[in-house]
């Protein structure tokens, strides 16, 4: 995953608005624990696409 820190930076999570971190082929928030696929180096930021916490 290749993700430019620059967009890493005003990203957030669109269900609480936290932060994200780079996990394996996910972003994952911070404050709730939605992990959200990135795809070809896209992130896809919809609540509908995301893991929810284990």
């Amino acid at each position: 995953m290749n993700i430019h820190p620059e967009l890493l930076e005003i990203i957030v999570c669109p269900d609480c608005h936290g932060d994200l971190r780079q996990e394996a082929e996910e972003l994952v928030c911070t404050a709730c624990g939605l992990a959200y696929p990135v795809r070809d180096d896209i992130p896809v930021l919809l609540v509908d696409e995301a893991r929810k916490p284990a």
